[in-house]
């Protein structure tokens, strides 16, 4: 496949931002629903080492990346997102096992995921399981299904 899994590079922020979107957009919401999500998705040069962002990179082009948030020893999933042209292909499961590997040596022992909806059958297929719902950050009144993934020791 080709692909390099690494630390995003601060000028790479708008363009996560944007990927993002995209992905977002892949699952036919609309433009209001979009809206009311770019800031929530929107990633800033200065959170991402924080955020440990990591991106999926093929052919010079980033088609896809993760944020592993929090503090030892339960974080969070913080985003996840694929490149449209890149749904399908083995990019979101490359990028969830580099989460559970770099998330195991930090010292997580778990990590939390609220999921949107089209995403929990990966995120399950992936091992992890629901444990309830949790308020969307974006949307109001909407709720996500929040999801547990043990990291084996």
């Amino acid at each position: 496949m080709g692909i390099v899994i690494r630390p995003a590079r601060l000028d790479e922020a708008s363009v996560l931002t944007d990927l993002a979107l995209r992905s977002k957009a892949y699952w036919g919401y609309d433009a209001q629903f979009l809206e009311s999500c770019c800031e929530e998705l929107t990633l800033r040069a200065g959170e991402l080492s924080v955020r440990r962002a990591t991106v999926a990179e093929q052919d010079g082009g980033i088609v896809g990346f993760t944020t592993l948030e929090g503090d030892p020893p339960q974080g969070v999933l913080g985003m996840m997102f694929v490149d449209p042209d890149a749904i399908g292909k083995g990019v979101g499961r490359l990028l969830f096992q580099h989460a559970v590997a770099t998330a195991r040596p930090l010292g997580f022992t778990q990590f939390t995921i609220d999921a949107d909806p089209h995403a929990e059958p990966f995120y399950e297929a992936m091992g992890a399981v629901p444990v309830g719902v949790v308020p969307s950050g974006s949307i109001p009144g909407r709720t996500l299904t929040q999801l547990l993934r043990s990291i084996p020791g």
